[in-house]
């Protein structure tokens, strides 16, 4: 499948190069001529261990490029990913002008039918915003074109991206376009050998879905650093406390240790 991923930071690099790593054909893109060129000489600008072997292996076989042309990234790929950074602005909320600045370019350039699946961390209703953003530009050049827009969140570890991404818990895709969900099923058929991952929902569930699991998860952190000040006002052990609650399968022991608090780009705005 052709696919164009829009954005190479953490989630956009990862994903290209494993769906490259799939056998699809994938066009990265990203405005940042100095990424790019690092990228097209094989250095990768963050940490994630086996995603350089990933990317050079992929490069040098032909399925996966990098690349500023953002007219020949929109023709590339029948399934636009956008991976774009949402940073959090001073309220807290995800700034969604990258988002929206990748939907105005698709919707500017696109010739054929184009889903257009969000990957970045954003808030619920954001699709809709995407679905407005294109139709506006179809509108300004007074062109008619099919198009599909679906949320198809990521749920990657830091240090283990490639390894959640190849062997995903689950893979959520918002989508009511029976057109869309087939090709979304397409994409992860190689990721699923072993049993259905795939989770089919509406497209705002899914938008929750992403933030439901950043909140519980960042709950769970900030809980336990919690006990752990509690335990040492009090004289117990946490390691102790830690045990004794994890072994309510309710509860359970993953990500149940106290320590620094959360942080990253996702946790913070939830």
């Amino acid at each position: 499948m052709n696919v164009t991923v829009v954005g190479t930071g953490y989630v956009g690099l990862v994903t290209g190069a494993c769906l490259a790593d799939a056998g699809n054909s994938v066009f990265c893109l990203d405005l940042d001529e100095r990424k790019i060129g690092l990228l097209k000489q094989g250095k990768i600008p963050i940490f994630e261990p086996g995603l350089e072997a990933i990317v050079q292996r992929n490069e040098q076989a032909g399925r996966l490029r990098f690349s500023t042309d953002v007219p020949a990234s929109i023709a590339h790929g029948e399934l636009q990913i956008v991976a774009v950074g949402t940073p959090p602005g001073e309220d807290g909320s995800a700034d969604l002008q990258h988002v929206v600045a990748a939907a105005r370019s698709i919707g500017r350039h696109m010739q054929g039918y184009k889903v257009v699946a969000t990957k970045s961390t954003v808030p619920v209703g954001t699709a809709d915003k995407i679905r407005l953003a294109i139709e506006e530009e179809l509108k300004r050049r007074g062109a008619r074109v099919d198009f599909s827009v679906v949320s198809n969140p990521e749920f990657l570890k830091e240090g283990a991206a490639v390894e959640d991404f190849m062997r995903p818990d689950r893979v959520v895709v918002g989508a009511e376009d029976e057109r869309a969900i087939a090709m979304l099923r397409q994409l992860y058929a190689p990721f699923q050998r072993n049993h259905e991952r795939i989770m089919v929902m509406a497209v705002r569930s899914a938008e929750l879905t992403k933030y439901a699991a950043n909140g519980m998860l960042a709950t769970r952190i900030s809980f336990m650093n919690e006990l752990a000040n509690l335990a040492e006002a009090l004289g117990a052990d946490i390691e102790e406390v830690r045990r004794g609650i994890g072994s309510d399968q309710r509860i359970g022991y993953q990500f149940l240790y106290p320590g620094a608090g959360f942080g990253g780009s996702c946790f913070p705005k939830t």
